[in-house]
């Protein structure tokens, strides 16, 4: 296996024709639109095997604008680690030039500014350029999709995952794994993935009544590439039931299942295979521990927490790779096996600046032909924002303030909880925003808004749990999302104290005053995992909050103050 020193010296080899960040000194070019697709491509092929990976496209279609965490909080043995570090950080460590495309694709810093310059990123014809491009140079490349496919937007709801089953089809994946897939229901992912003309897998998917490997989802696949017998092992999110509604597919049941996986690994070898592949729904810190735990895996393909990172991270004999989220970027790993053994890779995390790569007609005309039935109401203007809108970060963005703020409003609320999910595009100061836009952020077959009386203490008692679920020092206990977001609160967190200890000073922004423990409040939310939820839905009350205002400014919000990190 490669070491640390030889790693960075295969990386440096890699990206020797487009620089040391991984893409290159091509600032300007790239934002005067005249920086050849060829460029962003470039890839000197590598050994006998090609990995191209995708993730977390959560139903992005078309390009968009994604802005990338300011605060990623590590907690424990992470604390400090990638991928919990960002902005300035994150270029230090990785040599990026501020200002540049990577400085744009990776960090938050100066967004708005940079994405005026080099515009959206994504679009899945796009990726399909870059797919292509993979695959003429390696034609047996191995394409494996990590999840949280058909979920996300207007269309992928109205079609119950339809439209990026299509689209996804059209790219010929040779496996996937699943996560938010199956809040479509397990009668509809069924069906679905009865269909599908490529592997649907996940080892730690078990019949619920029998705790029995589920017969629909098998745990590994063998694929012969570059001569090299190669075994897929898929990974489902394993916290299903936890984070999303169980009653959706009570037939099964998740789990990391260390063991199995190892006995998994076993079989495979036991099988001749000389490549281990882990398609990975876990989240990075959770990929980090398991290949501390299972001996045998040669690749893990991360997903779920939509992290973005240049470089592989090496635990043990084990790279991990990280490929981000909403069609962003495409991984692609080069590997050179021989005799069972892993030699050596060569890896470029490949940005879709969607101004740069030529989409592919084929795709572009499927993608057309998905949303032509709801164009007008995809199009439909709802307002403008004065704000940049965005979601990823620990805590509190200015999308979910948005949405807490239509809650409190809509709803006639003393209090508003939007759930710490990492899923949905940006919108930038003086963009129109479209119903197509507020669906991006809101869009769950589990959306009904709420409304209700909660005390001051089962408030803490909610604070408290996700909290512990975010900044858990063992990865294990982690469920890979952020802080739910809070609207009409405030509440200071300190990271460092046990569960239960963690929030104190909770105040009632319109008021003043302390939470009181025994007093009750109207509390407006949604995303309850509860069946039989009732409310409207959360789109209708954000769009007709947006629409009675016009024009949306969002201040920014100082409410929650961290402390310990």
């Amino acid at each position: 296996m490669i070491s640390r020193r030889d790693f960075l010296q295969v990386g440096m080899a890699a990206s020797a024709l487009v620089g040391a960040s991984g893409f290159g000194n091509w600032a300007r070019l790239a934002a005067q639109q005249s920086l050849p697709q060829d460029h962003l491509l470039e890839f000197d092929t590598f050994g006998n095997v090609s990995l191209i990976h995708v993730t977390d496209i959560h139903a992005q279609l078309k390009p968009i604008y994604f802005r990338e965490p300011e605060v990623n909080i590590g907690v424990g043995p992470n604390k400090g680690e990638v991928p919990h570090v960002t902005g300035a950080d994150f270029r230090k460590l990785y040599g990026i030039d501020d200002g540049s495309p990577s400085a744009y694709a990776l960090t938050y810093n100066d967004f708005t500014s940079l994405a005026q310059a080099y515009g959206r990123v994504g679009g899945l014809d796009r990726v399909s350029t870059v797919i292509n491009s993979i695959r003429a140079a390696r034609p047996d490349a191995l394409l494996l999709d990590g999840g949280d496919t058909w979920h996300g937007s207007y269309t992928c709801y109205q079609t119950e995952g339809q439209d990026m089953v299509n689209v996804m089809n059209a790219l010929k994946p040779d496996a996937m794994t699943f996560h938010w897939e199956f809040t479509l229901g397990s009668a509809r992912v069924q069906e679905i993935v009865d269909g599908l003309p490529f592997a649907a897998l996940g080892q730690n998917i078990f019949d619920a009544e029998w705790d029995e490997p589920s017969e629909l989802f098998k745990p590994y696949k063998f694929f012969e590439r570059g001569g090299v017998k190669i075994a897929v092992i898929g990974q489902a999110f394993p916290y299903m039931p936890i984070a999303n509604p169980g009653w959706m597919f009570p037939e099964y049941s998740f789990g990391i299942r260390d063991e199995n996986m190892q006995a998994m690994v076993d079989e495979v070898r036991d099988m001749g295979a000389e490549l281990v592949v882990c398609l990975s729904h876990n989240g990075f810190d959770v990929d980090k521990k398991m290949a501390g735990r299972v001996s045998g895996i040669d690749v893990i393909l991360s997903g779920h927490t939509h992290d973005a990172l240049p470089e592989p991270v090496l635990v043990g004999d084990t790279i991990i790779i990280a490929s981000g989220s909403n069609g962003k970027f495409v991984s692609r790993v080069d590997l050179d096996v021989r005799d069972g053994q892993m030699m050596g890779f060569r890896h470029k995390l490949i940005p879709i600046f969607s101004d740069v790569i030529v989409p592919d007609p084929v795709i572009t005309s499927l993608i057309d032909e998905q949303r032509a039935p709801y164009k007008a109401e995809l199009e439909q203007v709802i307002g403008q924002s004065e704000s940049l809108l965005y979601r990823r970060g620990n805590f509190n963005g200015t999308w979910d303030d948005l949405i807490c703020d239509a809650l409190i409003s809509e709803r006639d609320a003393d209090i508003a909880m939007s759930p710490g999910v990492r899923w949905g595009p940006s919108i930038l100061p003086g963009q129109d925003i479209t119903r197509e836009d507020i669906w991006n952020v809101t869009s769950m077959t589990y959306g009904k808004a709420y409304r209700t009386e909660m005390t001051g203490e089962f408030i803490h008692v909610i604070l408290e749990d996700v909290g512990d679920n975010l900044f858990n020092p063992d990865p294990y206990y982690q469920q890979g999302g952020d802080m739910v977001r809070i609207g009409g609160m405030g509440y200071r967190i300190d990271i460092t104290k046990p569960q239960g200890q963690r929030i104190t000073d909770m105040t009632l922004l319109k008021t003043g005053e302390a939470i009181d423990p025994a007093k009750s409040y109207v509390v407006a939310g949604w995303a309850s995992v509860n069946e039989g939820t009732e409310g409207p839905q959360i789109w209708d009350v954000v769009e007709n909050h947006i629409a009675k205002l016009g024009t949306v400014s969002v201040t920014p919000n100082t409410s929650v103050k961290v402390v310990g990190t």
